[in-house]
């Protein structure tokens, strides 16, 4: 389930990415930083997320486990091939055909965050440093420690494209507002219905959903 749920989210990350109407927070900071460095996208993704592992081991190692090696090494370069077939496959799209991958790229990186999250064998390094600062201030909940960690990411990442002459809008726009604000519904009903389901059952897993 972890190494699905990464496949998955891979390419719907490739998807944002060619719909070109903005990506989730932590991408548009690997955008930015991709306008600037010249190395291939899915090399850049290891090494910040190594950055990020140190961090996490650390603060708190009990956050990291084999679906965060799995993230860190398999993701970046998935999605750079995802990127490359939907640019092959739909070279040239019109605004319509962009909103419509959109929608697609969010319900499958919804799907592909369920089971990520249910088959609880780790979270991505960057997920952790969210967690890992929520525990250490007892006074910042998780999801305000989430907010302040996704606005630092997309002012990180718009500064970085203006420097790399690369266009905001297909960085940060309504794709990124979604992602941050709005996906949550979405995971737990597949959660409910697919993920749990699919590990524990399909007795077990609505029940589970409801404990």
């Amino acid at each position: 389930m972890s190494a699905l749920g990464v496949v998955i989210c891979g390419i719907s990350v490739g998807m944002f990415k060619h719909a070109a109407l903005g990506v989730d927070p932590f991408q548009s900071l690997m955008s930015g930083l991709d306008a600037v460095i010249p190395i291939r996208f899915g090399t850049l993704y290891v090494i910040v997320n190594l950055i990020l592992l140190g961090f996490a081991l650390v603060f708190d190692r009990r956050k990291i486990g084999l679906a965060t090696v799995i993230n860190l090494f398999l993701l970046g370069y998935i999605a750079e091939f995802s990127q490359a077939c939907c640019q092959s496959v739909l070279p040239r799209m019109s605004l319509p055909g962009r909103l419509v991958l959109l929608a697609a790229a969010i319900v499958i990186m919804c799907l592909a965050s369920a089971f990520y999250f249910t088959a609880d064998l780790g979270v991505s390094t960057y997920d952790a440093v969210s967690l890992i600062w929520s525990e250490k201030q007892n006074r910042i909940r998780f999801r305000l420690c989430r907010i302040l960690c996704d606005l630092v990411c997309v002012l990180g990442g718009t500064l970085l494209c203006l420097a790399g002459g690369v266009k905001v809008s297909g960085v940060v726009g309504v794709g990124t507002v979604i992602t941050a604000f709005f996906m949550g519904p979405l995971i737990d009903f597949f959660n409910r219905k697919l993920a749990r389901p699919f590990l524990y059952g399909p007795q077990k897993g609505p029940a589970d959903g409801r404990e």
